[in-house]
């Protein structure tokens, strides 16, 4: 069992974990991988994870679009209202409109993941049957 540090008002814990059997990977394991990475003290790279995750934060309430070259795009999308209905209780409930953040993956990230896996090529079209001979 993995014990989680003290988390901020976003988590970067992904879910569900992954099908291999793996647990995601947490902000807590972040810092960690930042601070072997880059010989660093686990407190300067907490200061590093977190002064980046604040600055995306603060330019996506700002309106602003975040471009990371190689890596992807960070923007917000405007959510119209709706209604909606309580599970619960199937009384309707007006949603108000929203911005909520979209993440774009780059080409060249999207390559990354996908390397080494095969490109799915469509099934072949199953072969006529030999027409019976005659004698």
């Amino acid at each position: 069992m993995r014990l989680l540090r003290r988390q901020s008002a976003f988590s970067v814990e992904l879910y569900p974990p992954v099908e291999s059997g793996r647990q995601p990977m947490t902000k807590a394991d972040l810092i960690d991988e930042v601070s072997r990475l880059a010989e660093l003290t686990r407190k300067d790279s907490e200061v590093i994870v977190e002064t980046i995750f604040d600055s995306v934060v603060r330019s996506l309430r700002a309106g602003d679009k975040i471009e990371i070259r190689g890596f992807g795009s960070f923007r917000t999308r405007q959510r119209k209202p709706r209604t909606g209905r309580n599970p619960k209780t199937g009384e309707k409930v007006e949603v108000p409109a929203k911005k909520i953040p979209f993440f774009k993956p780059s080409k060249e990230l999207k390559d990354l993941v996908n390397e080494g896996i095969p490109d799915s090529a469509p099934p072949a079209a199953p072969a006529a049957p030999a027409a019976p001979t005659t004698t």
